[in-house]
């Protein structure tokens, strides 16, 4: 069984497959920042929030013994207070279409890449040469 296991794991589709996971979550870290560290101050700045987290709506009262901020949306969460943190998703739903559309500018180009590389490799053989069609021919017509 250990031997199966080992025979599975060297193969080349789970060691890419292993190596993609890590350099996706690598780049998801990076367009996380790139979303709160640079474009949601600049949106901030633009609607007049300064933090786009604290953005939310509180869907009933924090407790009696509540005795934080009622703008605090990190300690209205730890105290189970129900709200909509809108702010929240809306920065969650910003850095996933940065994160596709990176991607899909990733694949157009590797995509590009192989049809570049398809032509190149159609245009290098040419084909048969025109001997080679009449000597094929010429069998042919022997039998």
């Amino acid at each position: 069984m250990l031997n199966e296991f080992k025979a599975f794991i060297l193969k080349g589709n789970v060691l890419d497959l292993a190596v993609a996971v890590i350099i996706g979550a690598a780049f998801a870290t990076i367009t996380t920042s790139l979303t709160e560290d640079v474009l949601m101050p600049i949106v901030s700045a633009i609607i007049g929030a300064p933090d786009f987290s604290n953005l939310f709506l509180l869907l009933a009262s924090p407790p009696a013994d509540y005795t934080g901020s009622v703008t605090d949306y990190a300690a209205l969460k730890e105290a189970g207070v129900p709200m909509l943190g809108w702010g929240q998703f809306l920065t969650v739903v910003i850095n996933f279409v940065i994160l596709a559309f990176i991607i899909f500018l990733i694949v157009r180009y590797a995509n590009r890449l192989i049809k570049k590389k398809e032509v190149e490799e159609k245009a290098a053989d040419p084909g048969p040469s025109e001997t080679d069609l009449l000597i094929e021919i010429r069998d042919l017509l022997k039998k």
